[in-house]
């Protein structure tokens, strides 16, 4: 597993309040009170400042030309975007729930303020701002700002490459010297026509732009660590100043406090007023929260609370919409570039906010400087970067890339909003077509006991109304009359789908047959649905050997290897103990086990796997080479449990299994062909006495000394071309269950049944000991095991 980390300043408790306040000091919503501001900011002062101070430095250098690019291609005042990027910095960083987030105008609204400004004009957007912003206090207030999350990724992506779709096309069209026009089609056209005579100076400004922010990333580390967006600006205006006097240039319109407070009531009908707040308030949560949680996994402090988020970017956008400001919301590059920096609270993103009012405040003649084509080639960069190949892969790899196209087409074709939908819709249905695509295998397993044929029917997945009609399909194709065994292995069974099934099993029973249902989970429809509402599906890691999930990455918190099983542990406590919780209840008071173990200990043997058992099931014993000593040899090691298991628990099976490949026996074999005729008539080997496991093997003498001694069990495998080891350790199941019917005695054994068991690890298939061979498991020796206990 990868993580990746923050530097060393994001783990400070301090990231998830104001600054310098402890993680949840302070009133209701994590601000100071009063009495202890001053405390909070000289601690913040003496801890954070010098990391924070830094980096509002680089997040304010990095906002302001995107804020006056953004500006231009949303159709609004530039100033607009100044206010919008210092309101948000400000008021989303004091009050918002993600302490690294900066906020202030995105490009993912250009698109949708273009189509505001053009429907109701600027001083109407304004006020749809304002009004956006209070319908996010409402659900954030109302915590439903988590609900924003449950749109579908593909459709997130899509909105997001048509959004820079469009951005390019417009900026196009700028950077030829021409303006951008209100759709896709019109923008495609003014290109062709701007291509006959473009402007020599805004394309040079444009171009020169655009070559700077793609060579910036290979300059050394020391050069790119000054944002290449400010660079490029910079040097474009410098060199429009001297060689471009043509170029058209930015217009703030007057002083910054000249346009604020310029907003009006839009006029037109309250529909097309609502859908456009509702447009506005739902792409700014989306894109803040989306923002959000990207960022909690760029470091490693408090993670964001995302409906406190929500309030916070309301707050931000009804100021931003009264003051004349832009939409704002949280904006994943400075938001990157701030933990980048090295920001470790939120005072990072209120000063940001406060350089950027300063520079507005102070140096309006020179934002006046900036070739408007200069701007054109940020934004193109900007609209470039939001189609991403990585999502149109995941797209297709989901099955939902013709998802991601309509989306893509709509916001091009029709508007963002009319796109959107078109998405939600397309993902809805898929998402409905999937659920109906229940998997059920019908197949025949061979003769039942009493002689008819046994059908098997296995149903896979979730499995609600939708799927009836496979459902129903499928449990048509069984013959009538027959014995049909219904296995249910869903994480979800609605009482449509159950009635389907009983219905279908009445039917077919009172026509001859006979139907057993089995699914997961306790027995009956009440214990399973009481169990499906405590318990989560368990984690197929679960089932799963360490190499096939984990790939040494580093441990939380830190860069140093985590060991396999410090992570498995973890991931126990992550995804499978609460779903065992259920089961672990049922066996608080004490344990039935049906049956007891004896295997090797072997780390390939799992005996939960090998029976498909869970907690409570097996009576486990493990010993090297599943070797069980006479009494006095081990004080009861094995014979003390396995009496336990049978007197104390009542359990009625006891279970012998050996393996192929098996060490013990390896070395069994090994020590008796070094004693040779010195192993004397009782088959010890020459081993070590001192040695602890050489100690252990001298048990295995007896199986050596049946083996040798041609024991049937052994010549049967010799005969079926299993090498000596295979051979001894067959050898040594049989001799392990006359041991323990010595140990067990007459009586107990009236009760008890012995079972031979051996695994082979080549192909994982297990045999059983029948007679003076281990035979595979046909249905008839299953059908064997099934009755044990009869």
């Amino acid at each position: 597993m990868t993580h990746t980390h923050a530097p060393p300043a994001a783990h400070s408790a301090s990231s998830s309040g104001s600054p310098g306040s402890p993680a949840g000091s302070g009133p209701p919503g994590g601000l100071p009170s009063p009495r202890d501001l001053g405390r909070s900011l000289t601690g913040w002062a003496r801890r954070d400042a010098r990391f924070d101070v830094p980096a509002s430095l680089v997040v304010f250098l990095v906002a302001v030309p995107l804020s006056l690019g953004i500006a231009v291609a949303s159709g609004a005042p530039v100033a607009a975007g100044l206010i919008a990027a210092a309101v948000g910095g400000i008021l989303a960083g004091i009050v918002g729930g993600a302490p690294l987030q900066v906020s202030g105008p995105a490009a993912g609204l250009t698109v949708v303020v273009a189509e505001v400004v053009a429907e109701f004009g600027w001083e109407a957007t304004c006020a749809i701002t304002a009004m956006a912003g209070l319908l996010q206090l409402v659900l954030g207030a109302t915590r439903l700002g988590r609900y924003a999350l449950a749109i579908s990724p593909t459709v997130v992506a899509a909105m997001l490459a048509g959004i820079g779709i469009s951005i390019v096309l417009g900026q196009l069209n700028v950077a030829l010297g021409s303006t951008s026009q209100p759709s896709a089609w019109a923008n495609l056209q003014s290109i062709g026509s701007s291509l006959l005579s473009p402007d020599s100076h805004a394309l040079l400004a444009a171009t020169g732009v655009v070559v700077i922010l793609l060579l910036w990333p290979r300059m050394p580390a020391r050069v790119k660590a000054v944002p290449g967006p400010l660079v490029a600006v910079t040097l474009l205006t410098l060199m429009a100043a001297a060689w471009l006097p043509d170029a058209e240039r930015v217009d703030l319109g007057g002083a910054l406090l000249d346009q604020i407070g310029t907003v009006a009531m839009p006029e037109g009908t309250p529909l097309a007023v609502a859908g456009a707040v509702l447009t506005v308030a739902l792409i700014a949560s989306v894109e803040s929260l989306l923002s959000a949680v990207a960022i909690d996994k760029l470091h490693d402090g408090p993670r964001a609370r995302l409906d406190r988020e929500l309030v916070g970017q309301g707050v931000a956008n009804t100021a931003s919409g009264a003051l004349g400001g832009l939409p704002v919301t949280g904006v994943i590059v400075r938001s990157a570039t701030n933990v980048a920096a090295g920001a470790r609270t939120r005072a990072s993103a209120i000063l940001h906010g406060v350089w950027v009012l300063v520079f507005a405040l102070l140096l309006v003649g020179l934002v006046e400087q900036i070739p408007l084509a200069a701007l054109a080639g940020l934004l193109l960069v900007m609209g470039t970067g939001l189609v991403k190949p990585a999502d149109v892969r995941r797209s297709r790899a989901r099955g939902e890339l013709w998802i991601y196209v309509a989306t893509v087409v709509g916001v091009l074709a029709l508007n963002l909003v009319e796109g959107v939908l078109i998405g939600l819709v397309g993902a809805l249905l898929l998402t409905l077509w999937r659920t109906a695509q229940v998997k059920v295998d019908v197949r025949e397993a061979g003769p039942a006991p009493d002689g008819r044929a046994l059908w098997v029917v296995e149903v896979h997945g979730s499995v609600s109304f939708l799927a009836l009609p496979v459902l129903a399909r499928r449990l048509a194709t069984v013959p009538e009359g027959q014995v049909v065994e219904v296995d249910l292995l869903v994480d979800y069974l609605d009482p449509a789908a159950r009635d389907q099934i009983d219905d279908w099993r009445s039917r077919y029973e009172a026509q001859g047959g006979q139907v057993v249902v089995e699914h997961s989970g306790p027995a009956g429809e009440e214990a399973a649905a009481e169990r499906a509402a405590k318990s989560r599906p368990v984690s197929p890691r679960a089932w799963l050997p360490w190499g096939a999930w984990q790939n040494g990455g580093a441990d939380l918190g830190t860069t140093a290897p985590a060991h396999p099983l410090a992570v498995g542990v973890r991931e126990y406590h992550r995804r499978t103990s609460a779903s065992l919780q259920p089961v672990y209840d049922e066996l608080r008071e004490g344990q039935a086990p049906r049956a007891a173990f004896l295997g090797c200990v072997d780390s390939r043997l799992v005996p939960n796997q090998l029976t498909s058992s869970g907690p409570g099931d097996l009576f486990t014993i493990r010993t090297m080479g599943n070797l069980a000593p006479a009494d006095g040899d081990d004080d009861g090691a094995v014979s003390a449990p396995v009496l336990y298991a049978v007197d104390q628990l009542g359990v009625e099976v006891v279970v012998v299994c050996g393996h192929s490949g098996c060490g013990a026996m390896t070395a069994a074999v090994a020590s008796d062909e070094a004693a040779g005729p010195a192993a004397g008539a009782d088959g010890a080997t020459g081993t070590d006495a001192s040695d602890p496991v050489d100690r252990w093997l001298r048990h295995a003498a007896p199986s050596v000394s049946a083996w040798r001694a041609q024991h049937p069990v052994g010549a049967s495998a010799a005969a079926a071309g299993d090498g000596e080891v295979d051979q001894l350790a067959q050898v040594n199941v049989a001799v392990t269950l006359d041991r323990l019917r010595e140990v067990l005695g007459a009586e107990r054994l009236e009760r008890v049944r012995l079972v031979g068991l051996f695994f082979r690890i080549d192909d994982g298939s297990l045999s059983v000991l029948r007679d003076d061979a281990f035979v595979d498991l046909t249905d008839a020796e299953l059908d064997r095991l099934a009755h044990l206990a009869g």
